[in-house]
C-alpha cells in the first residue's frame, strides 16, 4: 500500500515516533502482573484529570466503535427508550445501533452542516422521556462541533443518561465531562491521542455505573468488569500492554506540552485551514464558522472536479486527505488537523498542494 509524506486524514492519524516505541517492546502478562495494573490505574487517573471525569475511566482493548456498542449494551435493554440527537452520520448511527438492539428509538435530526438546537431537543425529550440521550460532540464527516452542556442539562431534567461520542474531540478541544453532565463519554485512541486504533476509553459517571450494575450485561464490550477492575486477575480478557504503554506516552506528550497549549495549537490549525480554503474560494461545509470543529475541517468539493480526481491529484503531490460518508460522499472532503497532525507546517503544505491543484484547473 502506498504511503504519503503528508497524511492528513481525520483518523487514524499520524503516530509520533515516541508512541510507536512500545509496540516493539516485550512485556509480561497483563493478566497477572501488578506492573500492568499500576500502568492502567495511572492512565485512567490522568485521563479523568485531563477531562474532568470524576467517575470511572474504563480503558478497553478494541477500536472506538467498541465503546459505542459497550455503552448501549451495558445500560439499556430491549424496549428502553433512546433519543438519538443527530446532526451527522454518527449521530444517526446511534439510532441504527439502538434499533438493532431492540430499543424504542426516536431520531431527532438536524442538517448535517448545522448543530442540534437545544430547544427542539428539550421539547422532544420532555415528550418522549427516554432512558438515554445520545449525541456526537464532533461530527467528523461534516466537520462540526456541538455544545454539550445544554444537552446534558436536558438529560438531567428528564432523568436520562447522557451518552456522548467524544472520539474526534477529546484532547483537541476543551472538554469538561462533569460540567457537561456526561454520563458515558466515549473515546478512541486513533484521533487526538495519536495512537493506532487499539484502545477505546469510556468515562462512566456514578449514575451510569449504577445503571451498568443493574443491567449486568455480559460480553466483550461490557463495561461492568471495568467498574471493579483494575486488579491483578480482574480484567475480563488479556489486555493490550503495548497499547496501554503507548497511551501512557501519548498522555505524557500532552501533559508536557500542556493541555491548554495543545488545544490552542488545534485552534490555530483550524483557523489557518479555514482562512486558507476561503482565500482559494473553497466553500466550508458548516453553515456557520462557529460550528467548525477545531480538529477537522470539512469543505465542499469545488465545481469542475470530482472528489476522486481531486484525491488523485493531491496524492500525486504527496498529500492524503479524507473524503466523507453517506449523503456527503463525493461532495465533501476533510482535512484532519487533530492530534499529531495539528501542526501548522502540515496544514500549510496541504493548502499549498490544494492551491496548485485548483490553479491547474483554471
Amino acid at each position: 500500500m502506498e504511503r504519503y509524506p503528508v497524511g492528513m486524514i481525520p483518523g487514524p492519524v499520524r503516530c509520533p515516533e515516541e508512541v510507536l516505541i512500545p509496540y516493539g517492546e516485550d512485556f509480561g502478562s497483563p493478566d497477572l502482573e501488578e506492573d500492568f495494573v499500576s500502568l492502567y490505574r495511572h492512565c485512567a487517573f490522568r485521563i479523568g484529570r485531563l477531562l474532568n471525569a470524576q467517575g470511572t475511566v474504563a480503558i478497553q482493548s478494541g477500536e472506538g466503535m467498541l465503546a459505542l456498542w459497550g455503552a448501549l449494551n451495558s445500560v439499556t435493554s430491549p424496549g428502553d427508550r433512546l433519543l438519538a440527537v443527530s446532526s451527522g452520520v454518527f449521530g444517526s448511527g446511534f439510532a441504527q445501533m439502538g434499533r438493532a438492539l431492540g430499543l424504542e428509538v426516536d431520531l431527532l435530526e438536524f442538517p448535517f452542516n448545522s448543530v442540534p438546537d437545544p430547544e427542539r431537543v428539550r421539547a422532544r425529550a420532555l415528550s418522549f422521556r427516554p432512558k438515554m440521550i445520545t449525541a456526537v460532540h464532533c461530527e467528523t464527516p461534516s466537520g462540526t462541533i456541538s455544545s454539550l452542556e445544554p444537552l446534558g442539562l436536558i438529560a438531567r431534567e428528564v432523568d436520562a443518561l447522557f451518552c456522548v461520542d467524544l472520539v474526534s474531540s477529546a484532547f483537541g478541544t476543551w472538554l469538561d465531562v462533569e460540567g457537561s453532565h456526561i454520563d458515558l463519554g466515549l473515546l478512541g485512541s486513533q484521533k487526538c491521542l495519536s495512537l493506532p486504533p487499539d484502545l477505546c476509553i469510556t468515562t462512566v459517571s456514578p449514575r451510569a455505573a449504577r445503571a451498568v450494575r443493574q443491567r449486568n450485561h455480559q460480553g466483550y464490550d461490557a463495561l461492568l468488569p471495568f467498574l471493579s477492575a483494575p486488579e491483578a486477575g480482574g480484567f475480563p480478557y488479556t489486555h493490550n500492554w503495548r497499547a496501554l504503554k503507548a497511551l501512557s506516552v501519548s498522555l505524557e506528550l500532552i501533559e508536557s506540552e500542556g493541555l491548554e497549549e495543545v488545544i490552542a495549537r488545534h485552534r490555530r490549525c483550524s483557523k489557518m485551514c479555514i482562512e486558507g480554503l476561503q482565500e482559494m474560494g473553497v466553500e466550508i461545509f458548516p453553515e456557520r464558522q462557529e460550528y467548525c470543529s477545531p480538529t477537522v475541517t470539512a469543505a465542499v468539493v469545488p465545481d469542475g472536479i470530482t472528489w476522486r480526481e481531486l484525491d488523485q491529484r493531491l496524492r500525486a503531490r504527496g498529500v492524503a486527505l479524507g473524503g466523507s460518508y453517506g449523503p456527503l460522499a463525493g461532495k465533501v472532503f476533510r482535512i484532519g488537523h487533530m492530534g499529531n497532525q495539528a501542526r501548522e507546517h502540515l496544514v500549510r503544505f496541504v493548502l499549498d498542494a490544494l492551491s496548485e491543484v485548483l490553479c491547474s484547473l483554471r
